[in-house]
């Protein structure tokens, strides 16, 4: 036990590090001495001067290379001045001084704002009155917000021709916007004239730059909003309303006249019909009329006698068709009747023919000559006695 705690309380000494880096540095420096004073002849001034100035220029050459990412153009200036245009991908110029280089990027998407502050907002505390508000040609003030968007076309037109290129379009679409705007009545812009409107401020918006050589492409041109000044929003809001109202009561007129002109038209069509019809009908009937009549004349020539005794009794069967009684002549003594009671009681109804009265006059054979007359129901077709 007393071996064991005696060599436990002996520790093993910390290693100095100091005593250590010295004892390395030590070597490396006797190291070092020995291999230069192998090599004097390499380190003389000359060769140290020249190592260090091919190194300066290995860093001078590489200073050169850049790369441009894609969707940028790269503009290589040579003492300030255009030299080429350089395509994305690694690329070398001649270091600075003499060319340097600048990164455009040609797809990004811009845009400015005319007559507010902020795209977010549309509120009436972002306009902008200075920018904003505009005269129409009926006199009348508008306030228009509008926004461009717009992207890089050509790099060295944006870098060379124009010094500030959002200031300069922002200012040529004010003043665009005004033209086209005081050109227009206050009604046109704020109903139908929009799109139209903005097309031409587009097209004109364009044609400037384009002859400016700003090398900048007008993507969109966005009417944000247009609407009265604020005195006088109320009053204008009226008369909004009262256009509605008068689009509404037109297009109500013009959807009744449709539903009632067509109806119109075919019962116009259909009574045109009816009457070529009719006058067809009219037409025919008197040429068969007169065929009939024709033929009856020839027949009449042959037998005037007898025809004119068979029209007689054809009249007069024709008249007597229609009523309900039976005429019978005083000289016949023993007529035979045929009287259609079964046609009179399906007309009338089986339950009817208890109610129905039958009158029957019997004629006593010294009856006097006038006609002895028979009435059974209420329709009886009339018959002939025989001859």
């Amino acid at each position: 036990m007393s071996s064991e705690k005696h060599n436990t309380s002996k520790q093993t000494p910390q290693p100095d590090w100091r005593l250590e880096i010295d004892k390395y540095w030590k070597q490396v420096s006797e190291k070092t001495g020995d291999f230069f004073n192998g090599h004097k002849s390499m380190f003389s001034t000359g060769k140290v001067a020249s190592a260090f100035g091919g190194t300066l220029a290995v860093v001078w050459l590489a200073s050169g290379f850049y790369i441009v990412d894609q969707g940028n153009r790269g503009v290589v200036t040579r003492f300030g001045a255009y030299s080429e245009t350089t395509m994305p991908g690694p690329n070398w110029h001649i270091p600075v001084p003499f060319e340097n280089e600048a990164i455009v990027n040609v797809e990004q998407q811009r845009f400015i704002e005319v007559g507010y502050t902020d795209s977010s907002r549309v509120s009436k505390s972002s306009l902008i009155p200075q920018e904003s508000l505009m005269l129409t040609a009926d006199e009348n003030i508008i306030a228009v917000r509008l926004a461009v968007q717009y992207q890089i076309n050509n790099a060295r037109d944006y870098l060379f021709n124009v010094k500030n290129n959002e200031n300069t379009l922002k200012q040529l679409t004010e003043s665009v916007e005004r033209a086209v705007i005081g050109r227009n009545s206050m009604d046109f812009v704020l109903t139908e004239g929009r799109s139209q409107i903005v097309a031409e401020i587009k097209e004109q918006i364009q044609a400037g730059m384009d002859e400016y050589k700003t090398g900048i492409s007008i993507a969109s041109v966005n009417l944000q909003d247009a609407q009265p000044p604020e005195e006088v929003q109320g009053a204008f809001e009226d008369a909004i309303r009262a256009r509605e109202d008068k689009q509404r009561l037109i297009n109500e007129a013009e959807a009744y006249a449709n539903e009632v002109i067509p109806k119109a038209r075919g019962a116009a069509g259909r009574i045109v019909q009816e009457a070529e019809a009719y006058e067809a009908e009219k037409v025919a009937k008197a040429k068969g009329e007169t065929e009939r009549f024709d033929q009856l004349l020839v027949e009449y020539e042959k037998s005037p006698a007898i025809t004119r005794k068979r029209l007689y009794l054809e009249a007069k069967e024709k008249l007597y068709s229609n009523t309900n009684k039976v005429m019978l002549e005083a000289d016949n003594t023993n007529p035979t009747l045929y009287m259609p009671m079964p046609q009179t009681f399906q007309q009338h109804g089986t339950g009817a023919a208890g109610n129905n009265e039958v009158e029957s006059v019997s004629e006593p054979h010294n009856a006097d000559k006038g006609a002895v007359r028979k009435t059974v129901g209420t329709d009886l077709r009339p018959s002939r006695s025989k001859q």
